[in-house]
């Protein structure tokens, strides 16, 4: 597929994605504010800082569209269009300075995701990837595809959350699959994604999340050609909070593993 120039609402959401970034580039790893979230998560001011300026670039593009934000909150959610916001997706990592998070922008249409950027400027030299409905993903302007892994027993799987994962009901299945593939990683965050998406790994499993943390890397990962699904099998929503995401050919095979409905 060539690269058709992305649509208005693909082009604001990458001009805010680089808002974010040159906030970010300009306080990472220096001295910043670190406040503990009533859920025991950390915040800064930069993440603050960063929500701000990616709702000033698309309020200004796009006046009439709702705003779910990690840090300020919902803000006319009923509207026909919503942008999804995490502006530092692993803000752990942020604080203890070492390059695993993200700024994730997606949009919503009538309960639809139809567009996703994931930003990572700190990371690789950056790495910026967009998708959109029906126009393919890309990563640092290269369209990228799943792989074409369809046994477990050539698959990677990469697995986040570990801890709520072992505490969960399918913890004993999972260490079924486990056994099953060829090679186990645990790379969390924004990058297992962007690694399935570039046919680099083969299946996510994931607990402990909420939308704003994916919903974005859904829309690419869908987009690269693969599926993405909460551990029930479910449809990703405002509600999800946890992930199986495939390659697309190893579906049936890891829901076998794990007996999801």
């Amino acid at each position: 597929m060539t690269q058709r120039a992305p649509s208005p609402f693909v082009q604001a959401a990458m001009e805010a994605a680089e808002a974010a970034a040159d906030i970010i580039r300009s306080r990472y790893q220096g001295a910043f504010d670190v406040q503990i979230k009533a859920d025991d998560s950390p915040v800064t001011e930069v993440d603050i800082a960063c929500e701000k300026a990616i709702k000033a670039v698309l309020g200004n593009a796009f006046p009439d569209h709702g705003f779910y934000g990690e840090e300020l909150g919902r803000e006319s959610i009923d509207a026909e269009f919503v942008w999804l916001i995490d502006p530092i997706d692993g803000t752990k990592s942020f604080v203890r300075g070492y390059p695993f998070f993200s700024t994730q922008i997606a949009l919503l249409h009538k309960g639809e995701l139809l567009v996703g950027v994931s930003s990572a400027p700190c990371f690789d030299g950056g790495q910026v990837v967009w998708a959109e409905r029906g126009q393919g993903a890309w990563l640092n302007g290269a369209q990228i595809r799943v792989s074409d892994v369809d046994t477990l027993a050539r698959s990677t799987l990469s697995i986040g959350n570990v801890p709520t994962l072992a505490s969960g009901p399918r913890w004993a299945t999972l260490g079924q699959l486990i056994q099953q593939v060829h090679r186990i990683r645990g790379y969390g965050d924004f990058y297992h994604y962007h690694l399935l998406a570039s046919g680099k790994l083969d299946v996510v499993i994931e607990s402990d999340v909420n939308i704003l943390d994916i919903a974005a890397l859904a829309v690419i990962v869908r987009e690269a050609g693969g599926d993405m699904t909460d551990l029930d099998g479910g449809a990703i929503d405002l509600e999800t909070t946890s992930v199986l995401a495939t390659n697309g050919r190893l579906r049936e095979s890891v829901v076998a593993v794990l007996d999801v409905d």
